[in-house]
């Protein structure tokens, strides 16, 4: 409905590896007798947004690197160099879930796996 958002300051949030997340805040002016109240947003109270601009950053050099020319091509070879792999560990050599909890162990569990998967393919 064409409210203003006003800076009311920034948030931070620590994800689960513990990176820090910074991100800015924004209250709408007044959303009490706006007719697109509860369609616009759920919260009882006022609209307040959060904008992470890292984020938003990374992404967008995510989407132009994936549709540059370069990006294009290797999507292309996605599908005959890397998929196969996994679908031939997954299914043919069933393997569903890792056995170890933890990255370290679940990194070591995965290059038994690349070796054995390498392996397999010399041998064929």
């Amino acid at each position: 409905m064409g409210q203003t958002m006003n800076y009311i300051g920034e948030s931070k949030k620590k994800t689960g590896t513990g990176f820090v997340q910074t991100a800015k805040r924004y209250q709408a002016q007044n959303c009490a007798n706006c007719p697109l109240n509860g369609a616009c947003h759920k919260s009882k109270g006022i609209r307040i947004i959060e904008i992470n601009e890292n984020l938003n950053r990374q992404k967008q050099r995510a989407y132009e690197l994936l549709n540059s020319e370069e990006g294009i091509e290797r999507r292309k070879k996605r599908c005959f160099d890397v998929e196969p792999v996994f679908g031939n560990i997954k299914q043919n050599h069933e393997f569903r879930r890792f056995m170890l909890r933890g990255k370290d162990k679940v990194e070591i569990e995965w290059g038994l796996l690349a070796i054995a998967q390498n392996i397999r393919k010399k041998a064929a």
